[in-house]
């Protein structure tokens, strides 16, 4: 299955405001993806990829720092599964 990476104009205003290895961290993450699919990355431990609960059920984070995450979510059109990064936040441990 193809994968294909789309950064919402919010998630973009965040990574603007974050660290740059946070946001290469990001990069590296969605290339992959794109290259191996998600189902391999999520093999991956140090990305801590994880459904969601509650008010935010459908979505998944993943860890770009032990203080940084983005939250994303996948969509599959059919023709392939688009992965919307929705938010780039740092997380309250």
């Amino acid at each position: 299955m193809k994968y294909e990476i789309h950064i919402t104009k919010k998630a973009e205003k965040q990574l603007s405001k974050v660290p740059i290895y946070i946001k290469e961290t990001l990069l590296l993450w969605a290339s992959s993806v794109e290259m191996v699919g998600m189902r391999e990355i999520r093999k991956i431990p140090a990305y801590h990829d994880e459904p969601l609960r509650g008010k935010r059920k459908g979505e998944r984070s993943v860890r770009l720092s032990r203080a940084y995450r983005a939250i994303y979510r996948e969509l599959d059109n059919g023709d392939f599964i688009l992965i919307e990064i929705i938010e780039v936040n740092k997380h309250d441990y």
